[in-house]
């Protein structure tokens, strides 16, 4: 992309220029979806999956996500700014995890724990932090009681980027997919997002963050 609409703020361009400039983490693939509508004028959103430890490409991915970036040059105020950025992370993880009572609040400390290793700090670098955990046990019965049990962990958080350089903000979410899969965040990778983004007004797409 070499030129950007005169209806693009600037704001927004530079948001997605400093995305672009970030590389994603080794065994992390992400790539550009359409983004929400009727949330912010303008928006972006990446979806992102860890290729499973084992090596088999049929496998399931260990971890997948979505980070979207809304941008409102009128602010909003529960944002406290401008932006905002909504995640999403699902995983599957062992069984026995799921009677764990500290399960959700282990879960929730690896976002301030990817922030932090991204460089990010709340009150600084970040704003109106929020989120939830959800945990299903998903049991087998009848033909199907030889399936394994799985629980299946989803964590949303949201928070308002300081300024407009987004790209620590998606080293940080990836490294909350690598944390929820299993596999120790490294540090910034070499593989580049393998789509461009075209930024402009949010297109007509309905997928929400």
């Amino acid at each position: 992309m070499n030129a950007v609409s005169n209806d693009v703020p600037a704001d927004f361009a530079a948001a997605l220029d400093d995305l672009r400039g970030q590389g994603a983490r080794p065994g992390v693939h992400v790539e550009e979806i359409a983004a929400p509508v009727r949330v912010a004028p303008f928006s972006a959103a990446l979806s992102g999956e860890v290729t499973n430890p084992s090596g088999n490409h049929d496998d399931d991915p260990a971890a997948t996500g979505r980070f979207v970036v809304l941008h409102d040059p009128a602010g909003q105020e529960s944002w406290q700014g401008t932006f905002r950025i909504v995640t999403l992370v699902r995983a599957t993880l062992e069984p026995e995890m799921a009677a764990d009572p500290l399960l959700a609040d282990v879960a929730w400390s690896w976002i301030p724990e990817s922030l932090d290793l991204a460089g990010l700090r709340p009150g600084t670098d970040t704003l109106a932090e929020g989120g939830t955990v959800t945990r299903v046990l998903s049991q087998s019965y009848g033909a199907l009681s030889n399936t394994p049990d799985t629980v299946d962990l989803e964590i949303r958080a949201s928070w308002s980027p300081v300024g407009t350089h987004l790209g620590a903000h998606l080293a940080a979410w990836t490294a909350l997919l690598s944390t929820a899969a299993g596999i120790p965040p490294l540090p910034a990778g070499v593989t580049a997002i393998t789509r461009r983004f075209t930024p402009g007004p949010a297109k007509p797409h309905t997928v929400g963050p």
